[in-house]
């Protein structure tokens, strides 16, 4: 009996020793920043080919500002600012997908500063110029995002209305945005294919890239990213959120996303009772909804503006 003992108790250590190892794999895998290989040359959000119009414009440091703050966690964050051509009393903060950055949103930017808005696009942290070892998948960004609307208001003034937007894991990020405590300066939110939860979305991602089911990876990887970055994957719900949400929203979402499930659209959408809007947009993929069809995505947002921010 003793043998049987001592052999499951190693049996039982070497399971424990493959768990851990196998969190701290993908949470280098998932939550590290760094390049991934599973999105090759495609960065969800990042892929829109800017014409050389819009590029030169984004990247003209004569127009453009670069804002800094501190986390409330000490990281040193950067953000690009984009004064509008005349003073409208509006902003728009724009947050980019999942290892992008702030200069890959310059076809969006550029579509907000046309409507006569300042433009503030952050690089969340750990992405761009911004500091962190981790990606907080929207959770610890929410934080951050409040102090960008605290910087906005500081610096343009308390009659200022702003409007959040957000593209993959940024909409993700604004949707956690939205059930806070915001001035009421916040006056709407836009989300493109954002996730319902991290917990849903890498479940989803286990599948689609290992064929392995979610059970025990994603519960041990996410106590691991509780050890190390400070949140468990459970607390990053877009959906309890939303709950709290009284803003106006407008979800986007094309219905040929094989990277954040179309079927999440619904999810998201039915969780606020707040003025809300959908639009489906017929074989974009993920993040393509703008470049499959630019003038019906910009008239869209635009209508939704006009109608909630007072355009």
């Amino acid at each position: 009996m003793k043998v049987v003992g001592r052999i499951v108790l190693v049996v039982v250590l070497i399971l424990i020793v493959g768990l851990i190892w196998a969190g701290n794999y993908f949470y280098n895998y998932a939550v590290v920043p760094s390049e991934k290989d599973f999105l090759a040359n495609d960065t969800p959000g990042t892929d829109i080919v800017e014409t050389d119009e819009i590029a030169n414009w984004y990247s003209d440091e004569n127009h453009r500002e670069r804002w800094q703050l501190t986390s409330d966690d000490g990281l040193k964050l950067s953000a690009i600012y984009l004064p509008a051509e005349k003073d409208t009393g509006k902003t728009a903060i724009l947050a980019h997908g999942y290892m992008g950055n702030a200069e890959t949103m310059g076809e969006y930017a550029k579509m907000y500063h046309d409507f006569g808005y300042n433009v503030l696009v952050p690089d969340a942290r750990g992405h761009g110029k911004s500091e962190g070892d981790y990606i907080g998948f929207g959770w610890h960004e929410r934080k951050d995002y409040l102090q960008w609307i605290d910087q906005v208001l500081a610096t343009n003034g308390d009659d200022e209305t702003i409007t959040l937007y957000g593209l993959s894991m940024g909409a993700a990020t604004v949707m956690m945005v939205s059930g806070e405590e915001l001035p009421k300066n916040v006056v709407s939110i836009i989300e493109d294919c954002g996730y319902a939860t991290v917990n849903g979305e890498l479940q989803f991602q286990l599948k689609e890239l290992f064929n392995l089911p979610s059970f025990p990876l994603i519960p041990v990887t996410s106590l691991v990213t509780k050890v190390r970055a400070g949140y468990f994957f459970g607390e990053a719900d877009a959906t309890k959120q939303l709950a709290k949400n009284t803003r106006p929203m407008l979800f986007i979402h094309g219905d040929a996303d094989d990277f954040v499930p179309f079927s999440m659209l619904d999810t998201v959408y039915e969780a606020t009772d707040a003025p809300k809007e959908k639009w489906v947009v017929e074989g974009a993929g993920h993040a393509k909804a703008y470049s499959k069809n630019k003038e019906a995505y910009q008239a869209k947002v635009k209508q939704f503006l006009e109608k909630y921010n007072g355009m």
